[in-house]
């Protein structure tokens, strides 16, 4: 078959590769423009880009995806499928261009947890598993017929960057099986409305508001939040009026202090109450300051 790959973070590069290295045909890549970024705003590139230009892989960057001239250029290729991972919403005219359609991997169990961010919010609510899926894209978002799917854990003390690496690998190896049973009676799609499911969980996008430190919550619920939100974009509270990210806690006990009190012994520990015990913090990064452990953190800043 000729593909033709949607993608723009390493999450995507790694179904890239799993689909050069099985032989599979990929005509074209679709990636996001290149944008200036860091202090001296130099021009960036999609991890995807600098993937394709070294496999010698054709690579489009539409500032517009509804460009004539890109839906011209699209359909020259003459693709018979189109696979998208981690990529922005595409209009019918680009989705419904080939053939077999347009399969998408999601980093979750569909219907679960729809939207921009699964990973994040299956942390925050405090699964204990979560997957991949493949599907085929209709109009509405994440909502199209399952494909294939793959169940993966979640550790207790996994953060969501080590989950968007356990779903990277695992998204690929989903991904090929799907490609391989295209066109073949193995593959049977299914209307998400007939999976069996509770009460549906969505994953919309996490805005600043959604990373503030709520210390008034339950140990858990803080814990999860902290962890479901690191390394990006970080949960952060205030520590004398400056904004303080943090990415790593351990569950303490509790202790007879107001929800958001530190205590501290300015050598080795920090610790926050929560509403029933108390998270002690491990790696940290204090606004205008790079990432720490807790020791760096203490030696270097004096707490009252």
């Amino acid at each position: 078959m000729r593909i033709i790959f949607m993608g723009t973070p390493d999450f995507a590069v790694v179904s890239l590769n799993a689909l050069l290295q099985a032989g599979e045909e990929v005509v074209a890549v679709v990636t996001t423009p290149d944008k200036p970024a860091g202090r001296g705003q130099k021009m960036h590139e999609s991890a995807v880009k600098k993937y394709a230009v070294k496999q010698g892989i054709p690579v489009l960057q539409p500032e517009k995806l509804r460009n004539p001239d890109f839906i011209a250029t699209l359909r020259s290729y003459q693709a018979d499928l189109q696979v998208v991972v981690a990529f922005r919403m595409l209009p019918e005219i680009v989705w419904n261009m080939p053939p077999l359609g347009t399969i998408n991997v999601h980093a979750s169990l569909l219907p679960q947890y729809r939207g921009a961010a699964p990973i994040n919010h299956a942390i925050i609510q405090g699964e204990t598993h979560t997957g991949v899926t493949t599907f085929l894209l209709q109009h509405e978002i994440d909502t199209g017929n399952v494909l294939f799917s793959q169940k993966v854990e979640i550790g207790e003390e996994d953060t969501a960057g080590v989950l968007h690496d356990k779903l990277m690998v695992v998204g690929a190896e989903v991904l090929l099986k799907t490609i391989q049973a295209m066109g073949s009676t193995n593959l049977h799609p299914v209307p998400q409305a007939e999976i069996e499911t509770t009460e549906l969980k969505k994953a919309p996008k996490i805005f600043k508001e959604d990373c503030k430190i709520l210390w008034d919550q339950p140990t858990n619920d803080v814990y999860n939040q902290i962890r479901g939100l690191s390394p990006y974009p970080a949960a952060y509270t205030e520590l004398n009026g400056r904004m303080l990210k943090i990415f790593e806690t351990k569950k303490g006990q509790p202790v007879d202090k107001d929800p958001g009190t530190y205590t501290t012994d300015g050598k080795t520990f920090l610790s926050f109450a929560t509403q029933d015990g108390s998270l002690l913090i491990t790696s940290l990064q204090l606004e205008g300051k790079k990432r720490m452990q807790i020791e760096e953190f203490l030696r270097g800043y004096r707490l009252d």
